[in-house]
C-alpha cells in the first residue's frame, strides 16, 4: 500500500497539533520543523480543517488546533478524508478500468481483501496513540523551545538520535588498524 505525500503530511500536522494540545500552530512552524512546503501545507491544513480535524483561526494570535480531542481522531479516518478513493490498481478506478482480464481477474479481490486489512489495521488507532511520546516528539520538532534554542539545536529535518534508542546496544567497532 502506498500513502501519497499529501496525506503523509496531513498525518504530520495533526502529530504537530497533537503535541501542542490547545497551543495554536502556525503552517510556517509546522513547515520549518519537517522541511515541508508551506504551499503544500496550506492545501493540507484547508483539507483537514474541511474535515473537522482541525480548527483555523486567522490573525496575529491565530493558527490552527486539533478540532477534537486527538482520542476522537481516527488514523483511519484521516487516510480516507486525504486519499481519492484508494485506487490501488486501475480495475479499483470507478471511472472504469481498460484491464482485459478484468472480468476473469481474481487479483482484483486478493487487493480489495488487502486493502480492507490495512484499512482495518489503520482504524484500530487513533492520534492520541500517534503522540503517546509527546516529549520525545516536542523535543524532535522543536516546540516549546525559546526561539535561540530551537535555532541553536537545528531543525527537526537534521540527524538525531531517538532517546528511546539509548537502551539498544550496538556491536563495538573494531580496532583501526592503521599499518
Amino acid at each position: 500500500m502506498h500513502l501519497k505525500a499529501y496525506t503523509d503530511y496531513a498525518l504530520r500536522v495533526l502529530v504537530f497539533v497533537g503535541v501542542k494540545a490547545e497551543e495554536w500552530s502556525t503552517i510556517s512552524e509546522i513547515a520549518k520543523s519537517y522541511g515541508i512546503s508551506k504551499n503544500h501545507l496550506r492545501k493540507v491544513v484547508h483539507q483537514l480543517s474541511q474535515h473537522g480535524f482541525i480548527e483555523t483561526a486567522q490573525g496575529r494570535h491565530g493558527g490552527i488546533r486539533l478540532g477534537r480531542p486527538a482520542d476522537q481522531i481516527g488514523v483511519g479516518e484521516v487516510v480516507r478524508a486525504m486519499e481519492d478513493g484508494m485506487v490501488l490498481v486501475e480495475c479499483f478506478n470507478p471511472a472504469g478500468s481498460q484491464c482485459r482480464i478484468a472480468p476473469a481477474c481474481v487479483l482484483r479481490s486478493v487487493l480489495h481483501d488487502a486493502l480492507g486489512a490495512f484499512m482495518r489495521a489503520l482504524d484500530g488507532h487513533r492520534l492520541s496513540d500517534l503522540i503517546g511520546a509527546r516529549h520525545a516528539l516536542a523535543d524532535l520538532l522543536n516546540i516549546g523551545k525559546p526561539r535561540g534554542e530551537a535555532a541553536a539545536s537545528g531543525s527537526a529535518t537534521a540527524t538525531r538520535r531517538m532517546p528511546e534508542a539509548d537502551h539498544v546496544r550496538r556491536p563495538a567497532k573494531p580496532p583501526r588498524s592503521d599499518g
